[in-house]
């Protein structure tokens, strides 16, 4: 077993604070106050005590989705402003301090594009962007995971979330290594990290039959978004009753188990979740016990995506209220803690 898949067992299940730190806004002076982009889309900014919420619910995992684009100087260096990665590392210690696993990354980035003709300036980007990073985090231990990128696709074409294509699982597995050979190189614990890589677009279904994975790096770990069944946990409007359909989900943790963990290669779904709809809470509880339970069972952690969102005709996610620190849907809690028993 490889040092990435033993690792793997201490991660229980984990959610992601997202619209924070992943958010962007053009036409901001990089130099504002970090608070401003973190609230651009509507959340407040992160607090120790949402941290200390989340962690005392049973959560062991928390991942920090975070945007640089708005937050780097001009080429070569892209030196990123220090204020900002102040904010970033404040945040980091929210979870680190506790003793709990941080997975941080690069998140709604508009620089990474898989085309060919984007692949040496995305590369020297990645680089310039992940040795700062590694710099700035190089003391700290396992617990601190760093995930390359969130979703490297083609965006706005057809391609965008289908799998892509030739071309885009190229230059993604060229951006990937751009990235861990970086950390690689880098001082501190950084040689013996462990690090996330996504196939394109984190795709479940065409994506993850194309990724390159690095034999000779016994710590890499795959990142794979999974929002399964579509209909029921994504889609707009979708359906709201999950109907006990268990074949997608099982099809899921079949492949994974299949590409990736039967060949002793670690995969965290990095990503995934059910959205309200009409106050079904029931049903995502029991849905989600199930799913977390299928992936526990092929050693699998699970990461909700918690974007903070509970009204209007988004993608509604939210799960921690972010102003009183509470749950707002302790049934779907108590689904993922009993799912991973």
């Amino acid at each position: 077993m490889t040092d990435a898949m033993n690792f793997i067992q201490n991660l229980k299940v984990g959610i992601s604070i997202g619209n924070t730190l992943d958010s962007t806004k053009e036409g901001m002076d990089p130099q504002t106050d970090p608070a401003a982009f973190e609230t651009a889309w509507g959340n407040p900014v992160i607090r120790k005590e949402l941290v200390d919420a989340i962690l005392d619910a049973g959560f062991n995992v928390v991942r920090i989705p975070v945007s640089w684009t708005n937050h780097l100087g001009p080429a070569p260096d892209f030196k990123i402003v220090e204020s900002w990665m102040d904010r970033v590392q404040e945040v980091v210690n929210y979870v680190y301090d506790r003793g709990a696993y941080v997975i941080l990354n690069l998140h709604h980035e508009d620089w990474n594009y898989p085309y060919y003709a984007n692949r040496d300036a995305a590369c020297q980007k990645m680089r310039a962007v992940w040795k700062q990073i590694a710099e700035r985090f190089a003391d700290y231990d396992n617990h601190l995971i760093f995930e390359g990128q969130n979703e490297p696709r083609k965006v706005g074409t057809e391609l965008e979330w289908n799998g892509g294509d030739e071309e885009g699982w190229e230059v993604v597995d060229a951006t990937n290594a751009a990235f861990i050979d970086t950390i690689r190189s880098m001082g501190g614990r950084n040689e013996k990290r462990y690090l996330m890589i996504p196939c394109y677009a984190a795709n479940c279904s065409v994506g993850i039959k194309h990724l390159t994975v690095p034999s000779s790096d016994k710590r890499l770990i795959v990142s794979v978004h999974a929002y399964e069944p579509y209909e029921f946990a994504l889609q707009i409007p979708g359906r709201e009753h999950w109907n006990q359909d268990t074949k997608v989900i099982d099809e899921l943790m079949r492949n994974l188990n299949s590409y990736y963990i039967s060949k002793g290669i670690p995969v965290i779904l990095g990503e995934f979740g059910a959205m309200n709809k009409n106050g079904n809470e029931a049903e995502r509880a029991e849905w989600v016990k199930y799913y977390v339970k299928a992936a526990a069972k092929v050693n699998i952690p699970c990461v909700w995506w918690d974007n903070g969102l509970f009204e209007g005709e988004g993608e509604l996610f939210g799960l921690f209220d972010r102003n009183n620190y509470t749950v707002a849907y302790p049934k779907i809690v108590k689904g993922l803690m009993e799912g991973i028993l």
